[in-house]
């Protein structure tokens, strides 16, 4: 089991991870139950240059989020992901993961859910 700590804004998330796949399946399963939310994230940090935002797309591709991740003139990187709110914390969590990837913080909102039907780069 692996334990995982986000800060996010004010909030300390942990996260419980189980080394099997059948956790992946479990968490598929919770956003059909669960009502979908838009977020707007901007995360600071070494973030571009690194394969952010591609690392963005297979992750929430394999997690059923939609939505759309680019650069910012700043080096900031900027998101907008739809889906169950565990969903988008695993998100979050994997992204933070990456190799060579630092997130220092992000900056989060909450926005209107929209219609769309995958996950792209812009």
């Amino acid at each position: 089991m692996i334990i995982t700590l986000l800060l996010i804004g004010d909030v300390l998330l942990a996260f419980l991870t189980e080394t099997n796949y059948n956790d992946v399946n479990m968490s598929q399963k919770m956003v059909v139950s669960m009502g979908e939310i838009r977020k707007r994230l901007v995360f600071h940090g070494r973030v571009q240059g690194v394969g952010f935002r591609y690392r963005a797309k297979h992750l929430a591709s394999s997690l059923g989020l939609t939505g759309w991740v680019r650069n910012e003139y700043d080096g900031t990187v900027q998101m907008e992901v739809q889906g169950s709110k565990p969903m988008i914390y695993k998100l979050m969590e994997g992204l933070n993961r990456g190799m060579y990837i630092t997130i220092d913080w992000i900056d989060d909102k909450e926005i209107p859910v929209v219609q769309e039907s995958s996950f792209h780069v812009r």
